[in-house]
């Protein structure tokens, strides 16, 4: 699923622009980790870079309604490539959702 995001942030220019590192492996791997931990796998995410603080990540970077909804389509795509049953695909939409509507810090 992270593979699939991150090949259609790599496309877009509106949210490449939001990463910094030529290479988006490692973006990736910390949002791997952070899924990980959400979910109740290892706190490696944590142990590595502290409280996963959202919010005060992104504020550096403008996250307009266009942003967010670009991320959304982005990640729609990527968990429909799961192939999750109903119940696991809602649960983790929802979530996503929630996220992307909490990171809009301008109009």
């Amino acid at each position: 699923m992270v593979d699939v995001f991150y090949q259609g942030i790599a496309e877009d220019e509106v949210l490449r622009a939001m990463y910094p590192e030529e290479d988006l492996g490692p973006a990736a791997e910390r949002m791997r980790m952070f899924l990980e931990q959400y979910w109740g796998g290892p706190g490696t995410y944590s142990q590595l870079r502290g409280h996963p603080r959202l919010r005060m990540r992104h504020q550096p970077f403008k996250v307009d309604f266009d942003a967010r909804d670009r991320w959304l389509r982005h990640m729609r795509k990527a968990v429909d490539s799961l192939e999750l049953p109903p119940l696991y695909e809602q649960t983790l939409w929802d979530y996503f959702e929630r996220a992307a509507h909490s990171m809009v810090n301008s109009a």
